[in-house]
């Protein structure tokens, strides 16, 4: 593939090639439920369509977030969609700018509860290039939200990048660290495969407050007071925060385009992940945009491609 080719790939906005179908339960709810990912026209963005709800449309953007408490969601017109924040890290991940989602209930399946299972959805529907350009914010001044010892800072920086740091009053947890440039090629090998995870002493809490009705041992990681419960263990050592950079990966997509710069977070989650957003957007002398989405080109034909990838 010619230098041209992935100077383009990088520069245009994507959507998936074929539609695919994927079945689960949701992670909070328990519910059974059945997602639709089909492509969609340059410049529409990410649109999820209630189909139970006769067709209410729900884009993933900032402005529609309207609960952050162990999950992100989003609602619009008395309709709302749970738990996004995987299947959006995964469309990020993989440079995906525009796609429809239908679904038929209010929270999407979590599957094993990384967003390893949607890239391989994602690069079995195939990967197709559009004519628009992508726009891209580009962080000129730091921004910072705050929340006793929590917080999420973004620096100027001429690549993406992410430094996130966590503490846990856990054997297991404690202090994790963790920097990483921001690419695909980073996404796909040391994240997309990082398990939510929690704890058995708050399992009874969450599920009297009708979450984590759908958790388990397939689809989160779980410890008790000194162990892993999972028989085949974690993924990574450092397995924790990286699904916490995945998350924020997810949670900064609703921005509505892809960041550059330097993002620090620590001991940070959705709610200060969806002030980061807010606070950006609210601050645009902060940051300037590259990239026209008016700008078309003429395609050559290698750039119609197939992503190749293996999770």
């Amino acid at each position: 593939m010619s230098l041209e080719v992935i100077a383009l790939m990088m520069r245009f906005q994507r959507t998936i090639k074929n539609t695919m179908a994927v079945e689960g339960i949701g992670l909070h709810s328990g519910r059974p439920v059945r997602m639709l990912l089909q492509p969609a026209a340059a410049g529409q963005g990410i649109v999820f369509i209630r189909t139970d709800l006769g067709g209410v449309e729900i884009a993933a953007a900032a402005e529609n977030t309207s609960a952050t408490s162990y999950a992100t969601t989003l609602s619009r017109n008395n309709a709302s969609i749970k738990t996004v924040e995987h299947l959006l890290a995964a469309l990020a991940g993989l440079g995906i700018d525009n796609v429809t989602i239908e679904i038929d209930g209010e929270e999407l399946p979590i599957l094993d509860g990384s967003a390893a299972p949607f890239v391989r959805l994602i690069v079995e529907a195939g990967i197709q290039m559009q004519s628009l350009q992508r726009s891209t914010i580009k962080i000129t001044k730091p921004i910072f939200v705050r929340e006793g010892s929590k917080q999420v800072a973004l620096w100027p920086a001429d690549s993406p990048s992410i430094s996130y740091f966590i503490d846990f009053d856990h054997p297991l947890l404690r202090e994790q660290a963790m920097n990483i440039p921001v690419s695909e090629e980073s996404f796909l090998r040391e994240l997309a495969d990082a398990r939510t995870f929690g704890f058995l002493s708050d399992v009874q809490m969450l599920q009297a407050n009708g979450l984590a009705r759908g958790g388990s041992l397939e689809n989160a990681v779980v410890l008790d007071e000194q162990k892993v419960l999972n028989k085949e263990g974690l993924r990574h050592r450092d397995e924790f925060v990286r699904h916490k950079i995945l998350d924020l990966i997810g949670d900064l997509s609703l921005a509505g385009m892809p960041i550059i710069g330097h993002v620090v977070a620590h001991k940070a989650g959705h709610s200060l992940n969806a002030r980061m957003v807010k606070k950006l957007l609210e601050h645009p002398e902060c940051w300037t945009v590259i990239g026209s989405p008016a700008a078309t080109r003429e395609l050559p034909q290698e750039a119609h491609y197939q992503y190749q990838a293996s999770l």
